[in-house]
C-alpha cells in the first residue's frame, strides 16, 4: 500500500486513538492520522479543514457530549463531509446498533478487536474496499 490516506479517529478514549494511529503507521507509514475526543470535536475539526478532508472517518458509538449516533447523522446532512465512508467503532455487536448505524449511513459497522492484531487486520480491510456508493 502506497497512498497517502488520511484517517480521522473520534473516539473519547486516547488510549483506543493511539493504538488505531499506530496500526495505521504500521500498515502504511505514509498516511496521516487526526484523532477528534468526540462528535462535537470531530465536527468543528472537518468543517475547519481547507484541505485534505480524511479518506476515512472511523466513529465511536458511545462517547460524552455528542456520541457516534448524532455525529454521523450531522455528517450525512453536511454536503462537504457526507461522502466520506464513515466505519463505526464499538465494543457493542448488537444487531440493533449495527443496523441503526447502517440507516444513518454508516459505511461499515466494526466491533472494536481487543487484540492489537485484529485492529490491524480490521483497518487493513477497511484500507483495501472501494468505498464509493457506501456513504
Amino acid at each position: 500500500m502506497t497512498n497517502a490516506l488520511t484517517f480521522m479517529i473520534v473516539d473519547d478514549d486516547a488510549d483506543d486513538c493511539e493504538f488505531f494511529c499506530e496500526a495505521i503507521s504500521e500498515i502504511n507509514p505514509l498516511s496521516k492520522c487526526l484523532t477528534a475526543s468526540n462528535g462535537e470535536d470531530a465536527l468543528m475539526k472537518l468543517r475547519g479543514l481547507i484541505e485534505p478532508l480524511p479518506d476515512f472517518i472511523f466513529l465511536d458509538l458511545n462517547m460524552q457530549r455528542m456520541d457516534g449516533r448524532k455525529c454521523l447523522a450531522e455528517l450525512k446532512k453536511d454536503s462537504t463531509l457526507k461522502n466520506i465512508p464513515v466505519i463505526i467503532l464499538s465494543t457493542s455487536s448488537s444487531q440493533k446498533d449495527i443496523d441503526d448505524t447502517k440507516m444513518l449511513g454508516a459505511s461499515y459497522y466494526m466491533t472494536k478487536p481487543s487484540e492489537y492484531q485484529k485492529l490491524r487486520k480490521e483497518i487493513a480491510f477497511v484500507m483495501t474496499q472501494n468505498w464509493s456508493g457506501h456513504s
